[in-house]
């Protein structure tokens, strides 16, 4: 291609809502942390390698008797509050801006746990109730 010349319509996504193919067999519930795995399909995040933290699951997604693909699912990128784990995994402001890992859809730990958990986004603060997460695929494995 060349340079443009004169102005041109770009095509856009706006806002943060996006669309993804679900993995095979899983069974996503509303508000859940949602990672993509190797092959590119959306799981509810559970303690495993090779996942990347994406977000928010946005509806409530059956996928428990289908194969890879069959559903779609609807999630949002941004910043979500999530449980936080306990004892030597357990999130402080002192992680703020580093990456949290998955260990299950709704809680998010200091470490991958020896390489065994994957990332789920980036800490961007801790409060009573939590760990806000940011959740973008691009910032995250650039983080890791």
């Amino acid at each position: 291609m060349t340079a443009l010349i004169a102005g041109r319509n770009t095509p856009a996504k706006a806002g943060d809502v996006q669309v993804g193919l679900v993995a095979a067999a899983v069974n996503i519930f509303a508000g859940a942390m949602l990672v993509r795995n190797a092959s590119g399909h959306i799981l509810p995040a559970v303690t495993g390698t090779d996942l990347i933290g994406v977000g928010r699951a946005e509806v409530a997604v059956d996928n428990s008797d289908g194969a890879a693909g069959d559903a779609t699912a609807t999630f949002k990128n941004g910043r979500f509050r999530y449980a936080n784990s306990a004892g030597a995994d357990e999130i402080t402001i002192a992680d703020i801006g580093q990456p949290c890992f998955a260990v299950d859809d709704q809680t998010v730990a200091k470490t991958d746990d020896t390489a065994a958990r994957s990332a789920a986004g980036i800490v961007e603060d801790v409060d009573d109730l939590g760990v806000w997460v940011i959740f973008n695929e691009a910032l995250t494995r650039a983080a890791l």
